[in-house]
């Protein structure tokens, strides 16, 4: 019988083939002129559309061929963080110290203990710093030590990407995560071209100086911050971040976003900035180091619940919020040497328990900055079917952007009579587009739909993806 195999697997092509072929025939016109205008065949592309309360998808194309999803596998991320830990799940950063506060002096060191929370923003930390002032600790007799260990994760290159480690999305998780790594830069142009732009940033960082070199120019805005550039050199005194480029008056003030630094060295200037601004004083240094585990907490803080957690990454594409949970996941696995890998693993596990298929599904770091991630169009589906009937089904929805109206598919469908009916996920990236959500259509049935196009001109296909949209909206 061996003899017979070869024939079996050429069979098996054909068969894939005609298959392909005949659901590529089946595309919607108003789907396909859009794909052919742009030069993109059929057979890059995935798409899975079926009523949440059908039986059977009304449109499957490519739907059995891992593609890669771009940020759209963040819904895997938020699938699987949701069924494990429900979306009321919390986080809790805690202050600790062997010592106790004595007449405003606390004679030792102080813990700062992260839980691994993805969303402890600056004015967090800062009413928790300040609430360690009113407790009666004005001097801390020794140091300020950041204990991340919470997660424990291999190095991560946040240039490994596409080389701009300096983008926010390039950062990796931690488990002290402090303000999501990200600095913002608020830039204000002056009224003609020439003038140096204004600069303001914050949170405060100490040790780091900005050099700015971004002048004001003419002309209309445009993809302004195309024109703009920073990058991070060693000075005598520190850091150094120096921003080149031009920005058009016509833009007015416009919010930028820079990583300048790793995880924990923004921790460690963050939290020494912030404990001077809230008066404390500090005899010893701000630095990375391990709580001893029996050291009594002071004061802690509760992070959003996880529902919330997850609507601020869907509805914004936050790559490190993604890769947070992921993390996370993989904390609950027990003691690992890199939770990220665990969590994967612990997401599959997750997913298959819950009836999804995972044939196909590789995850790297949940959120879809990858060029290895992969997911079938059938499995996405079948993802949405499988959350319409969960208990946190609303959470799971009202987290993904709403066509036409906010996050990041805000300007999607925009003077379409589907504009507002349409909450999706979207991803990009070079080569790929992505989309996957749910459609209320004009008669009040909603329907779970998945699009995916790999290929060099994936960029251009939002025009099919649209119309993909209006097509389950209007009943077909």
């Amino acid at each position: 019988m061996r003899f017979l195999r070869p024939f079996r697997f050429l069979l098996r092509i054909a068969v894939c083939l005609a298959a392909g072929a005949a659901s590529a025939a089946d595309l919607p016109r108003s789907v396909l002129a859009p794909l052919e205008a742009a030069g993109i065949p059929a057979a890059d592309v995935a798409i899975w559309v079926q009523p949440v309360d059908g039986s059977t998808p009304t449109l499957a194309v490519n739907a059995e061929r891992p593609m890669n999803p771009a940020s759209v596998m963040k819904l895997v991320t938020a699938f699987a963080a949701l069924d494990r830990l429900g979306p009321a799940h919390t986080w809790s950063t805690r202050a600790a110290s062997l010592a106790q506060p004595r007449a405003g002096v606390l004679e030792g060191d102080l813990y700062l203990i992260g839980g691994a929370d993805p969303m402890l923003s600056y004015e967090r930390l800062w009413k928790l710093l300040r609430q360690l002032r009113a407790l009666g600790i004005e001097r801390i007799a020794g140091d300020l030590v950041l204990d991340g260990s919470a997660l424990r994760l291999p190095p991560h290159d946040p240039n490994a990407f596409d080389g701009r480690g300096l983008r926010p999305y390039n950062s990796g998780a931690h488990g002290l995560l402090l303000h999501y790594n990200s600095l913002r830069l608020t830039l204000v142009p002056g009224r003609q071209a020439g003038e140096t732009v204004v600069l303001a940033s914050d949170p405060p960082l100490t040790g780091l100086r900005i050099d700015n070199r971004i002048v004001t120019a003419a002309g209309a805005c445009g993809v302004w911050y195309q024109a703009l550039d920073a990058r991070l050199g060693i000075a005598p005194d520190g850091p150094l971040l120096t921003l080149e480029g031009r920005l058009p008056a016509s833009c007015g003030r416009r919010d930028w976003s820079a990583a300048p630094l790793s995880p924990e060295d923004f921790g460690v200037a963050l939290v020494a900035a912030l404990w001077r601004e809230v008066g404390g004083r500090l005899d010893g240094r701000v630095r990375a180091g391990l709580a001893p585990a029996n050291a009594p907490t002071l004061l802690d803080d509760t992070s959003e619940p996880l529902a919330d957690v997850v609507r601020n990454m869907n509805k914004w594409s936050s790559n490190v919020v993604a890769r947070q949970l992921l993390a996370t996941l993989g904390a609950t696995a027990g003691e690992s040497p890199d939770m990220a890998s665990t969590g994967a693993l612990v997401a599959l596990t997750q997913l298959e328990s819950a009836g999804i298929p995972t044939d196909g599904l590789v995850i790297e770091n949940g959120a879809g900055l990858s060029r290895v991630e992969r997911i079938r169009a059938d499995s996405l589906g079948t993802l949405l079917l499988t959350a319409w009937r969960r208990p946190w089904m609303p959470e799971f929805i009202a987290a993904m952007p709403m066509a036409g109206v906010d996050g990041t598919a805000r300007r999607r469908l925009n003077g379409s009579p589907a504009s507002g009916m349409a909450h999706i996920k979207t991803g990009t990236l070079n080569g790929v587009r992505a989309m996957a959500g749910y459609v209320l259509d004009r008669d009040g049935r909603r329907h779970a739909v998945v699009m995916m196009v790999n290929h060099p001109r994936a960029a251009e296909s939002q025009a099919a993806q649209d119309a993909l949209l209006e097509w389950v909206w209007a009943g077909r």
